[in-house]
């Protein structure tokens, strides 16, 4: 490999046949003179554009075809004609410099072109040179070069985690696999699972229960997972009927007044809140808005008056000390119910956390656009991850998550992608160039993802994750089926 030339951050390496090189692998280009070293990573892979070569082509071709006999090659011409026609130009952006065994960003230098020696940089190597932390591993898969590859779980610990890419590539497989990291180490996680996929987490893939068995807690609203009103606080309850219910505001003012009325004389129930609905003199609309709203409560499933079937989530998280997952199937329940189901969910959390009540937690939400409002990105982003609350998107739809999202993640785990609307709205991340999102997630094959941020010290990483033996129940299911 020779250094060919140098723009902006772009660097372009002539390679030759013989050398195996593909999309995303990293090269060091050692200055010997200057003791110190380039590290570049390859995002495109191109034919070099040598002169004359069209005509060269187009004329083999033609002599192909029609002319006959054998071909005479005194000067064995030949075989280094094809070798300069299948020449490569490596496509490179630089990441940092290595001088005196030290890895630093600095990219304000240029090796020599005539004595530099380029070649292949190991992964391993790499991130050995990166000093990235090993003190909670969590095994990702492995590289090309089929080194392991693990990522600590303080990186996940306070920060934006976002998992992309388009269906069937593994997104939610490596999701799972992040939760049972985090489960590892004790934390609690909680998962607002929208296709029932993690549901089966404390099973082996043999059906059998696995070591995550006790840790592991399936919450499905009106089954095993119902609250009373006395659970919830009325700020929460005023964002379920404002978001989730549409209750206009002169309806929402009488709403308090009654809230406050049964609080003051302990019968917040809902049998009572119907009741006091019911016969409460006010203006007739208000009244068959409350009305309305409150039997879309009532048909949830999901309030009760029974404290016996009520769900404490303290309790459930108190029995996480040790690490566990809460996985709220929200799969069988209406568009609105699942809204009132995350509405609760996430104040309840907060309300946890600011009583000092829970330490942290880790957050997963699948397809979150499906039910979180608008305003709840921002928050989620800001005032709740200050809380405790550490939030990991998964989505196979990235311009559902906005701009301002992408530009605060600290960790991009992204898949294959082929639409150019969908790299265009990841390549928005602060913490690569959008060369290497659009060229390399093209290119990426199923259950390979491009490890972006803080969990590899800002070096785009390649990885193969790998299998887990539990029982995934993200498989679509399929009418025709080989009976055979």
């Amino acid at each position: 490999m020779r250094l060919y030339r140098k723009e902006g951050n772009t660097i372009q390496i002539l390679s030759f046949p013989t050398e195996d090189i593909e999309k995303g692998e990293y090269l060091l280009i050692q200055d010997s003179k200057r003791n110190r070293s380039l590290v570049i990573q390859v995002i495109d892979i191109q034919f070099a554009n040598i002169p004359g070569i069209l005509e060269e082509l187009l004329r083999n071709s033609t002599d192909d075809k029609h002319i006959y006999g054998e071909n005479l090659d005194p000067l064995e011409v030949a075989p280094h004609i094809t070798y300069i026609q299948d020449a490569r130009m490596l496509v490179c952006k630089i990441r940092g410099t290595i001088q005196n065994g030290k890895l630093s960003i600095n990219t304000a230098w240029l090796p020599s072109r005539s004595q530099s020696n380029i070649k292949k940089l190991p992964v391993a190597s790499l991130l050995a040179q990166a000093k990235i932390s090993k003190s909670r591993p969590i095994n990702l898969g492995e590289t090309r070069e089929s080194s392991s590859i693990t990522i600590d779980a303080h990186m996940l610990d306070g920060k934006l985690n976002i998992v992309t890419g388009k269906k069937e590539t593994g997104k939610s497989h490596l999701s799972k696999l992040l939760v049972l990291g985090l489960i590892d180490y004790g934390a609690p996680v909680v998962v607002l699972d929208l296709n029932g996929e993690y549901t089966r987490l404390g099973f082996s893939s043999n059906g059998e229960k696995n070591e995550y068995n006790k840790k592991v807690r399936v919450l499905t609203p009106g089954d095993n997972f119902k609250i009373t009103l006395a659970q919830m606080n009325l700020r929460v309850m005023m964002n379920i009927l404002f978001h989730a219910l549409d209750l206009p505001g002169t309806s929402a003012r009488e709403f308090r007044r009654i809230w406050r009325f049964l609080k003051n004389r302990d019968t917040l129930t809902m049998h009572e809140l119907g009741e006091t609905i019911r016969n409460r003199q006010c203006n007739l609309h208000v009244r068959d808005a409350l009305y309305s709203r409150y039997y879309s409560l009532l048909n949830s499933g999901f309030f009760t008056d029974n404290h016996a079937e009520a769900t404490s989530l303290e309790e459930n998280f108190h029995s996480m000390q040790s690490g566990g997952a809460l996985i709220i199937n929200l799969q069988d329940i209406s568009s609105i119910d699942r809204q009132v189901v995350v509405e609760f969910m996430l104040g309840k959390l907060v309300e946890l956390l600011t009583r000092r009540k829970l330490r942290a937690v880790f957050l997963f939400a699948e397809e979150a656009h499906l039910y979180l409002r608008e305003t709840y990105w921002d928050d989620i982003v800001t005032r709740m991850r200050h809380f405790g609350v550490f939030t990991t998107f998964v989505t196979n739809q990235p311009n559902t998550i906005r701009e301002n999202i992408y530009r605060q993640a600290d960790n991009i785990f992204l898949f294959n992608f082929t639409n150019e609307h969908d790299l265009e709205a990841v390549s928005r991340a602060a913490k690569v160039d959008a060369e290497t999102v659009k060229s390399v997630a093209r290119d990426l094959l199923p259950h390979h993802c491009l490890v972006l941020g803080k969990v590899v010290k800002d070096f785009p990483i390649v990885v193969k994750v790998k299998a887990l033996d539990i029982q995934t129940m993200g498989q679509t299911r399929l009418f025709f089926t080989d009976e055979n």
